[in-house]
């Protein structure tokens, strides 16, 4: 199974890169992981509704640049549908199984993703209601999947 994470902005956080790190090695073991980083758009702190979607519509034409017409696209959004470790194992499983090998997660940036890459997108994943940093997405998301193929192969792991 091939797994890419497409996620806007540059990880420069030293204790997330490790943690990242450590979990792609981890998943060497049961797929192929690549994490594309696409540059994120220069913003001030106060952007009007016009200039939000801009900047999500810039991001989101780089991110569509880099997906590739047969992969299985799951974009992360908070209003996406909520699955429990179990589910993504499943989800997982039934990708390998069913010829969507190659799936892509999609992180956007901090004002989202945008309408273009959500039509993009085969499915819609939340991890919460609550908002999280898009750079601590890569690492949970990481984990969680790392966490998948675990389950799917009856091995230990905590819980």
């Amino acid at each position: 199974m091939h797994i890419t994470v497409v996620a806007v902005g540059k990880l420069k956080e030293k204790y997330l890169k490790l943690g990242i790190e450590e979990y792609s090695k981890r998943l060497s073991a049961y797929a192929k992981v690549e994490i594309i980083e696409v540059t994120d758009e220069k913003a001030p702190e106060n952007l009007s509704e016009a200039e939000m979607l801009r900047v999500k519509e810039k991001e989101g034409e780089r991110i569509l640049a880099v997906l590739k017409p047969d992969q299985h696209v799951i974009a992360l959004a908070i209003e996406g549908e909520m699955w429990s470790s179990e589910k993504l194992a499943q989800k997982l499983d039934y990708w390998a199984t069913y010829g969507q090998s190659s799936v892509a997660f999609v992180i956007g940036g901090s004002l989202g993703l945008s309408a273009a890459v959500m039509k993009r997108a085969n499915e819609s994943l939340s991890f919460s209601r609550m908002t999280f940093p898009h750079q601590l997405m890569r690492l949970i998301l990481l984990e969680q999947v790392y966490r998948g193929f675990k389950i799917n192969r009856g091995e230990p792991y905590h819980k």
